[in-house]
């Protein structure tokens, strides 16, 4: 067993973080700690009927505090949808967000932020460019993660779809932290198996991609390799044993430290899943899953020190590239991962539009190696026809 993991736990680091089985019921008290009396809760609309907003909602009120339920957010969150969700915090004069579900309701949930009070268009929060001025207070974020993949319960960044120009991009502002996170792994028993494994190869992709980012952020690094570590040693449990809620805490604790180690950056799997959702509104962890074996033959064969430390995560025995190659595919084989993006629906002719867009995404820019459009091309074509 995981020392500790199935106790009550309270970090700092980077924001508070509640950890423990069993801690939603402690939302009142978290929200009056940080001065929250009219919440909007956000979640997906795949989550909406999951009984753990039934719950959060129940609990909310019997406390008094007022609420409500915003839903209408897509998979890959879209800039229309966040509008319309800034629009309800305004109507209501809600003074927190409580995001609760998987990715798309903390992006969703940390966008509508951004817009609720700011007088900004979410376009004008892109990372790529400076943040916009904001005079007025964000409304209070809480995040509660409940897939154990995301990651983005910590941090301020949201992924977006521009639906005009059919891309994702990064939004992001410097002002705005979740005062709290709340991480319950009893939230992640209900979870499928296999949204757990689409999930958990995302948290998965998380700590891998970040620890092989060029960039020396020994903090982040060493996140990463102990979230790699704990998802290694649950990831496969946690999909065949639902109910073991060891693996459970496991793999919400290890998504959330690859979650902070991906501050570092990210690499070409996600540049390339970020567009192929925009595009094909796929979910992002399967998506992700997909890719990597292909991303991971082209970055690896020239980072052997970092092959190795990672595979000393894993605990795995060989260490060169090609064995850990072999192992990472050996869990999607086994977790029954699909061998191909045209699997879901992905056409080999946008693999030209696909890469062009991905080339733009903030995480091909800390990839290990930078590549060409043909080289990003070529990657995409691999996903596409057998990435396996």
């Amino acid at each position: 067993m995981a020392l500790g993991v199935l106790d009550a736990q309270d970090f700092d680091f980077p924001v508070p973080i509640a950890y423990g089985p069993g801690r939603l019921d402690e939302i009142a008290s978290l929200c009056a700690q940080n001065g929250v009396e009219r919440p909007l809760i956000v979640t997906d609309r795949g989550s909406r009927d999951l009984p753990f907003i039934g719950r959060l909602a129940s609990l909310l009120s019997a406390a008094g505090l007022t609420n409500a339920i915003f839903s209408d957010i897509s998979p890959n969150p879209r800039d229309d949808e966040i509008e319309a969700g800034s629009e309800v915090v305004r109507a209501g004069d809600h003074d927190a967000v409580i995001a609760i579900g998987g990715g798309s309701a903390m992006d969703g949930s940390k966008s509508i932020c951004f817009t609720a009070h700011s007088g900004h268009a979410i376009a004008a929060f892109n990372y790529d460019t400076p943040a916009p001025d904001v005079t007025a207070p964000f409304p209070k974020l809480i995040t509660i993660p409940t897939t154990s993949g995301t990651g983005a319960e910590t941090e301020s960044t949201a992924m977006v779809t521009d639906t005009g120009k059919g891309m994702k991009f990064c939004a992001w502002h410097p002002d705005l932290k979740p005062c709290v996170a709340l991480l319950d792994p009893e939230l992640t028993l209900g979870l499928p198996p296999h949204l757990t494994a689409w999930t958990g190869v995302d948290a998965l992709t998380h700590a891998i991609e970040a620890y092989i980012v060029p960039d020396f952020n020994p903090l982040c690094d060493a996140m990463a390799l102990e979230g790699l570590a704990l998802i290694a040693g649950a990831l496969e449990r946690a999909v065949t044993q639902p109910d073991d809620l060891e693996a459970r805490g496991q793999m919400l604790l290890g998504s959330c430290l690859a979650g902070i180690a991906f501050l570092k950056g990210l690499g070409h799997v996600h540049a390339i899943s970020h567009m192929v959702g925009a595009e094909y509104d796929t979910q992002h962890g399967l998506t992700n899953a997909i890719v990597l074996p292909v991303v991971l033959r082209y970055n690896l064969p020239d980072l052997p020190e970092k092959t190795r430390r990672m595979a000393e995560a894993m605990g795995l025995g060989a260490q060169d590239w090609q064995a850990f190659c072999a192992a990472i595919e050996g869990i999607l084989d086994r977790l029954e991962i699909p061998k191909s993006l045209s699997e879901l629906g992905v056409e080999m002719d946008s693999a030209e539009r696909l890469a062009g867009k991905a080339l733009l995404d903030a995480a091909a820019g800390t990839n290990p190696r930078q590549s060409s459009v043909a080289e990003m091309r070529a990657l995409i074509e691999a996903a596409i026809s057998g990435a396996r």
